[in-house]
């Protein structure tokens, strides 16, 4: 028997990968990686060698022994893993775009993980990630799987409902919030905790404590003043001071597409005339990034990968990793089965929430009921996804177009049908289930 861990990285060419491998790295002491796996498919191996490249620089100058490999062949890196992290773009960037500018044709928003673009993207996705758990299933069957694949609540809902694989659904906004709000209030993030509820990137922050003392007032009093709490790839809006006081809780950045949806539409369509869709806006940062990670001197993550939204994920995906292997029993914000967590939902739905985290998985913070004031709108998100991850399985038409309706973004029948149409039609060769 090998010493030493086996982690497999599919998407192993995505320019978030060097801040995994900075993550392994900052943690040696405390996670004995034997061998890394960078996975990708042939449209992708230009980017992967680079990558591959740029890692063992890395390894390298921290003085490790830990072993980097690249390969096409999935299946091989799978085998006897304990780790597999997922961070795959099905249909790339071009799909992506199409995702952002699609609704935007029927003046509906267009964003890569909520509403009628997140749709999209996870009827692209579902059909790869369950041959991936197939895979897992036979080669790997006692590997955790960490999926950081958009839309996370969605992919990790189709992966606890329709496979035997282990897997915990990871997102870096939970650890971005706490980080800004550190920033913004001048204390360390290691002192601040926020009691975190709800759903992948719908996620609400129902107390936030300095040291254990409770400062949600003074947190909410600074967002209501205009202070940012969001992420690279979402427009900086300033909060209606009377909505968060009314709230009382601290939204997520992507709150702003459910609750400043005028806002964010004109935004949306401002941007795409005078910059481009956000992928397009990516794609410029990714090939600026690569064009870096190419520079043999290059042997550590560069801080321009902050710009491609990316950051905290090292610390998000290593420490949850580290908290499984080390049986911490260590409180992380995860998406998984809500097992009582949250009253006002089922058992074997996924949410978003505070989780205690050992080798048994995760042990979910019970929250109570869901305040009122986003009761409803979590409800309606949860029907859209659960209709969502039946849709992808199936390929069903019908149920597609009940979990766009049931989206609180889409605002018709006729306009929802049309989205789905231009979807099908635009992702033809991404959706097998479909094509039947």
């Amino acid at each position: 028997m090998q010493c030493g861990l086996k982690i497999t990285v599919i998407g192993g060419g995505s320019s978030y990968t060097p801040e995994l491998i900075e993550g392994f790295i900052k943690r040696t002491n405390e996670l004995p990686v034997r061998e890394i796996h960078l996975v990708d498919i042939e449209e992708g191996k230009e980017k992967l060698n680079i990558i591959f490249e740029l890692t063992k620089r890395m390894i390298r100058k921290a003085g490790l022994e830990t072993k980097i490999y690249q390969t096409l062949d999935r299946k091989q890196a799978i085998k006897d893993s304990d780790f597999v992290v997922t961070q795959i773009r099905v249909g790339g960037l071009k799909a992506r775009a199409l995702d952002e500018k699609i609704p935007l044709k029927y003046n509906v928003i267009g964003q890569e993980t909520t509403g009628p673009g997140g749709f999209a993207k996870a009827l692209r996705t579902i059909p790869v990630i369950l041959d991936i758990c197939r895979e897992i299933e036979v080669l790997a069957p006692n590997a955790w799987l960490i999926n950081f694949t958009n839309p996370v609540s969605i992919i990790t809902e189709m992966v606890l409902k329709h496979t035997n694989v282990r897997t915990i659904g990871l997102c870096n906004v939970p650890i971005g919030m706490i980080n800004n709000i550190a920033k913004i209030l001048g204390y360390e993030s290691s002192r601040l905790r926020i009691d975190f509820v709800g759903l992948n990137h719908m996620v609400y922050g129902k107390k936030v404590y300095l040291d254990g003392d409770d400062i949600t007032t003074d947190v909410l009093r600074n967002l209501a003043e205009g202070n940012s709490i969001t992420m690279k790839n979402i427009p900086d809006l300033v909060w209606d001071k009377d909505f968060i006081n009314a709230l009382g809780l601290l939204p997520c950045p992507y709150h702003r597409y459910f609750y400043m949806t005028d806002e964010m539409l004109e935004d949306e369509k401002r941007a795409l005339q005078e910059k481009g869709t956000r992928a397009e806006q990516v794609k410029r940062i990714e090939e600026a990034l690569f064009n870096l990670y190419k520079k043999v001197e290059l042997d550590v993550k560069p801080k321009e990968l902050e710009e491609r939204g990316g950051a905290y994920y090292s610390d998000a995906a290593v420490s949850l990793i580290s908290a499984i292997y080390n049986d911490k029993n260590e409180i992380h914000t995860v998406n998984v089965h809500n097992n009582g967590g949250i009253v006002d939902l089922s058992e074997d739905v996924v949410v978003e929430l505070n989780a205690v985290i050992g080798k048994s998985g995760a042990r979910p913070i019970a929250s109570g009921k869901l305040p009122i004031q986003i009761n409803g709108l979590i409800q309606a998100v949860k029907s859209y996804e659960l209709l969502a991850v039946e849709a992808g399985i199936s390929g069903d038409y019908n149920t597609a177009l009940m979990s766009l309706m049931s989206n609180p973004l889409v605002p018709s029948i006729k306009v929802a049908k049309k989205i789905l149409d231009d979807i099908l039609m635009a992702n033809v060769d991404y959706l097998p289930q479909f094509n039947k």
